[in-house]
Order: structure tokens, then sequence, then C-alpha cells
């Protein structure tokens, strides 16, 4: 099931685009898109043993979406798109939502969220997975295995889905920095009135006011929003300029490569991968063959004995049949008469 995984999450993606358009997060509005894209389908097409496999294996990528980083909307989304997959698959018994210890936190401050925002219809679905006993509690997110040597490929994750960091423009808002103001200016006050009462001079060291302490949060807070502007700004520019400048680096690197080995290998010459393994044939009776290097094999192969002996001795053509046969003649005349000379050897008679 491991190729279907790039087009179950396209698909799942998909939809949450969809719902976050709507900029809501009712379960009326996630209900009629998913209606309208047949999303229940995606279970249809598995049999047998295929059907347990896929529903663990779609569960697996919708409860991505579930958890963070991702907004409190796409949060929604992945709840009730768990939801509706475990109501919709055709595994029996129904496959259980994969759910580590560690994330149970985030879970519960989400739900906690929910109430607080008065977003009933989150409260209800969430509760409605806790009393299907949907969830499976394990240790880790993903299935272990052992003894298998494999690389997972991480997918990246989609941008549009993030949550962007605003938590200190939403901490440090203008209500907050005129309450601050004025309990500073009421602080500043009451430590006037008590210095003039017990006419004592203030100790530096003892002074517990900071100055313009409300206009240099508000500054902090103000360039923080710029960078995080122009860092927007900048990774559009690169980017949009992405291209170009990759390209140009990569025609200058290729170009280096190829000057490089040009003059490495440019003495060399190149040998088909079929004919490596053989060995050059050359004909060692002339001197060009002898000067010339063999190709395809660093050491020097040396001739033949026939070749040595007809250089040596110029014998050629007739002449060198002639010779081999008179050696093999005298030769066997040499062992004929050697077995002939050899006195026979006859056995003891053994008395029984």
């Amino acid at each position: 099931m491991d190729f279907c995984g790039k087009q179950v999450k396209a698909d799942c993606e998909q939809l949450l685009k969809r719902f976050q358009r709507t900029q809501s997060v009712r379960f009326e509005i996630f209900a009629r898109i998913w209606r309208e894209m047949k999303f229940s389908q995606i279970f249809y097409g598995t049999v047998n043993h295929e059907k347990r496999k896929f529903s663990r294996l779609i569960l697996d990528v919708a409860s991505v979406f579930f958890l963070p980083p991702f907004s409190f909307q796409i949060r929604v989304g992945g709840l009730y798109l768990l939801y509706s997959l475990y109501q919709c698959q055709n595994a029996s018994p129904s496959e259980q939502i994969r759910l580590a210890l560690k994330d149970w936190v985030d879970v519960k401050t989400f739900e906690k969220d929910a109430i607080e925002a008065q977003h009933f219809d989150v409260v209800y679905i969430l509760q409605q997975l806790m009393f299907c006993k949907a969830f499976h509690f394990t240790a880790t997110p993903s299935l272990l295995t052992y003894n298998k040597k494999r690389k997972v490929e991480r997918s990246p994750m989609h941008e549009d889905f993030m949550e962007r960091v605003s938590r200190p423009q939403e901490l440090v808002n203008i209500e907050l920095l005129e309450e601050m103001d004025n309990v500073h200016q009421h602080y500043e006050n009451l430590k006037a009135s008590t210095l003039s009462l017990t006419s004592a001079q203030q100790d530096p060291s003892v002074s517990l006011i900071r100055k313009n302490l409300v206009p240099q949060l508000r500054n902090t807070v103000v360039d923080f929003y710029n960078w995080q502007k122009r860092k927007d700004s900048v990774d559009e520019e690169e980017d949009s300029s992405e291209g170009p400048s990759s390209q140009q680096e990569c025609s200058k690197r290729a170009g280096l490569l190829a000057s490089i080995k040009s003059k490495a290998y440019g003495q060399a010459a190149e040998v088909s991968k079929s004919r490596r393994h053989r060995q050059v044939e050359v004909d060692f009776t002339s001197n060009e063959a002898r000067s010339a290097p063999t190709l395809g094999r660093s050491r020097i192969t040396k001739p033949s004995l026939k070749a040595r002996t007809s250089e040596n001795l110029h014998i050629s053509g007739d002449l060198w049949t002639e010779a081999m046969t008179t050696t093999k003649i005298s030769r066997l005349a040499q062992l004929e008469s050697a077995r002939d000379d050899k006195p026979k050897q006859y056995k003891k008679f053994k008395w029984s």
C-alpha cells in the first residue's frame, strides 16, 4: 500500500484546501464539501485483505492534519476528516486511529480551545470518536518494523496549512499597552508621594521603575512584525529568482567538470563496455605492434612461445610444421624404445 500514500495525501489536501477557503469550522460545511467530492468512494475497489491495510493507511495520513503545527481550522478539518473516514471504512471490525501518548496533551489543549471559543461541533465530534473507542493509544506515532532496512521518505508539509507566528501581536495589543501605561504612571505617583513623605533620597540601586517601558515594548512588537513582512518578501523574491540563478550555477559547474574531464582523459582511448573484458589481439611480428600500447588492460601481454621461437629461429610456414612433426616423431620413438628396454615384472606366486 506504499504506492497509494502520495495519492491519498493529495486527495486529503485538496479537501482541506476547499474547507479552508470557507473560513468556517462548522461540520455542516465540511459535510457538504465531502459529499460534493464524493470522498466516501475512496474505499471502493479494495477487496479482502486490502480493506484493512488501506483503512490503516488513509487514517494514518489523515491523522497528521489533526496535530500541530497546523492552524486551528486545518486541525478542525483533520478531525472531521478522521471522523468521516472512520465511519465510512469498509473494514470489519473497524480500523482504529493510531494516536501516540505524547500527542494526547495537544488533543486536550485543542479541545479546551474549542470549548472556550464555543465551537461545539468540534467538541461533539471529538466526544463521538472517544465514545466509539476510535483511538488506539500507542507509544509511537507510526508502526515500528525491525530487521528491515528502508529509507522513509518524508513528504514536505503544506505551507498554506501552517499557522503563522502571530503570538506577540495577539498578546501585546492596544488595550494591554494602555493598561500597562496606567499602572506604570500610578506606580510612579505612589513612589513619588512616598519619597516626599519620608524626605529620603532615592537610591539608584533600589529603583524599580523602567523608564519608557510601554514605548519600548510597542516598538519591539512593531519591529518583529516588520521583520516578518520583510522575510516573506525576501522568500518570495528568492522563489521567483531561483530558476535562472540555479540554472546558471548548474551550467557553470557542468562546464568546469567538462574541462577537468577533457584534460584528464583527453589522451585516453574509449573502449565499449561489451569489449572491455576481451584481450586485444596484436601481431607481435611487426615492429609497430610491438611498440603500440595495449588497450583495455594496463599490463603488457607476452608473446606466445610459437611467436618467440619463430622470431629467434626465423622459421615460418611449412618449415615450422615440418619441424614440429619431426620433433613429435622423435619423441614417440624414444618412448617406445624406453618401454622395450624395461624388464617385465612378474607377480610372485603365493602358496595358500
